[in-house]
């Protein structure tokens, strides 16, 4: 196992202050927020000074019930080359349902959404895992997600869903403690039992964040600075394993270059507890693996499972049976927000047309309009939305987001009577 040393997650908002931070061993940057012919800068300084970068995915979807597209492993594996990493990572989650295994539309979530625990998504998941390591050019890690719901009629506990997609696969693990103390709190896991049941020495690295807990549900906002119960999970990992590396992750809010440094601080004091016993060594590699096993069954089953799901999350759809109903509605409201956050960073000019208004409008839009493309063209969905029901009130707002949409979304395709017409008059 590489040993990477304390990191902190590299974000533009940040950059300068990461290249500024002592101690820093290496970094981990969002996959898809690099492109590998043009890499910012500030990663270059970082590379040229020694400083390891590992690329982080986050729209794979190993969880989901199709086989990971093609061209998204192209791109993880030309980030990873183009970095020089010695391994990358991706999450155990779903991130889209819908479509050809169901024959009904495309659904994405625009977040990471939890695997049900069953013999037929780690069957999935496994043969996912296997096609992803088999085009990837480096090892691969997968990482624990925090979840605000339960999947009804689990078969595994997180700890044997984890050690039995090891055992299968030989994939690495990137344990996020964060997420073990949020589901603690959403769902009343002990981090303890988790980490008890885990190949201690299939972990690469762990991740380490702040949330903040809002009636009863903890989030994990990657915004917050990391709580003391997260630094004690931390600790009781360490006082099992010594983890290769260890990373705070922050994507909002981000404080003063000072506090990511105190942060930093007390990660590294957490981990100089009593030399923890020594775990067996692993190559990271992708080990020996059993025989596939035939999922065209099970990626039926899961697919028809998940896209129930993320169609009552995401469009109102009845809530599937076995649910809690409540969570699920305080789940459907993240989602609504993230994609309300994230639209309004893509398309900043939206909510200075809209104004104090762009929040309501957002809302009443995802209440029934799914997210089917991709945030750019979530934010195009929203605006013809708005001006198909002849909004907002204000003509001059209306004006202003009509030429919006008209510049970004392009003249429309002529339709067939247009080009019939066209190809007539070119043939005379």
């Amino acid at each position: 196992m590489k040993h990477l040393g304390i990191g902190i997650g590299w974000r533009p908002e940040i950059a300068r202050a990461v290249e500024g931070l002592d101690g820093i061993d290496w970094v981990e940057a969002v996959a898809e927020n690099l492109c590998p012919g043009h890499l910012p800068d500030s990663v270059l300084r970082l590379r040229e000074r020694g400083v390891t970068v590992v690329p982080h995915g986050v729209s794979l979807g190993l969880g989901g019930a199709e086989p990971p597209d093609a061209g998204r492993l192209a791109d993880l594996a030309a980030r990873a080359e183009a970095l020089g990493s010695p391994l990358v990572t991706e999450h155990i989650a779903f991130v889209r349902a819908g479509g050809a295994l169901t024959a009904s539309p495309p659904l994405e979530a625009g977040h990471l959404l939890p695997v049900p625990r069953t013999r037929d998504a780690l069957r999935v998941l496994c043969e996912n895992v296997r096609i992803a390591q088999d085009a990837l050019p480096v090892p691969l890690a997968l990482e624990n997600i925090a979840a605000l719901i339960d999947w009804p009629d689990e078969e595994l506990t997180e700890g044997q869903f984890l050690a039995e997609l090891v055992e299968r696969t030989g994939v690495g693990l990137l344990i996020d403690v964060a997420n073990l103390h949020t589901n603690r709190v959403n769902r009343g896991e002990d981090p303890a039992k988790v980490l008890d049941g885990l190949p201690l020495e299939a972990i690469a690295y762990v991740h380490v964040a702040g949330g903040v807990e809002r009636d009863g549900v903890w989030h994990d906002t990657h915004a917050h600075p990391v709580p003391r119960a997260v630094l004690d999970v931390l600790a009781e990992l360490a006082s099992r394993v010594t983890p290769p590396g260890v990373l705070l992750e922050r994507d909002e809010a981000f404080p003063p270059a000072a506090e990511l440094a105190g942060e930093l601080d007390a990660i590294r004091a957490t981990l100089r507890a009593p030399e923890p016993p020594s775990a067996p060594s692993a190559a990271m590699e992708p080990g020996p693996r059993r025989a596939p096993e035939h999922v065209g069954r099970s990626r039926e089953r899961l697919a028809l499972a998940q896209t129930a799901l993320l169609s009552s999350l995401t469009a109102g759809t009845p809530a599937p049976a076995g649910f809690d109903g409540p969570r699920l509605r305080v789940q459907a409201r993240a989602l609504a927000a993230k994609r309300a956050d994230v639209v309004a960073k893509v398309a900043p000019e939206l909510p200075q047309i809209l104004g104090d208004g762009y929040r309501e409008a957002f809302a009443s839009y995802t209440k029934s309009r799914p997210m089917r493309g991709g945030y750019r063209q979530d934010a195009l969905d929203f605006a013809r939305f708005l001006l198909d029901a002849g909004r907002p009130d204000d003509a001059e707002a209306r004006r202003a987001l009509a030429r919006w949409r008209k510049e970004r979304a392009g003249a429309r395709p002529p339709g067939r009577a247009a080009r019939l017409l066209r190809t007539l008059t070119r043939a005379a």
